[in-house]
């Protein structure tokens, strides 16, 4: 009777330890994502997808796929790194464009924030050089 108990009680810990192990991923995703997405004040998004692809370029990514009616890009990086990214554009509500970002490294995603921040802080300024057509 008291191994039953017993394990009862282990079971029970592990399921506690499961549930909280799932609420630190899905935080740390939730996180993950935040850093990955921007919502910018345009709904052209051919034209966003176009500025997307010189973003990549200028950060001398090779492009893999493009596909205008999904708005999903797709490019690696040659270097030693080997990085992957893929953007995807969807609209958010009717006057703006949400882009997400992913990139992969060795196929996991990368976490590093500066990562991100420099792609979001390079598009908006190609966004800003394309409105004003300066090339």
């Amino acid at each position: 009777m008291a191994a039953i108990a017993a394990s009862v009680l282990i079971w029970l810990s592990g399921c506690g330890t499961s549930k909280n192990h799932l609420l630190k991923i899905d935080e740390s995703q939730v996180q993950l994502r935040s850093m990955q997405t921007r919502a910018f004040d345009t709904t052209e998004k051919n034209k966003m997808l176009r500025t997307i692809i010189t973003t990549l370029q200028d950060f001398d990514y090779v492009l893999d796929k493009a596909d205008a009616t999904l708005g999903m890009i797709s490019a690696t990086k040659l270097d030693e790194h080997q990085y992957r990214i893929t953007v995807t554009v969807r609209p958010r509500g009717e006057t703006q464009l949400l882009v997400r970002a992913n990139v992969q490294y060795k196929q996991k995603a990368v976490k590093d924030p500066i990562i991100y921040q420099n792609f979001f802080t390079s598009l908006a300024k190609s966004i800003f050089l394309t409105a004003h057509e300066v090339d």
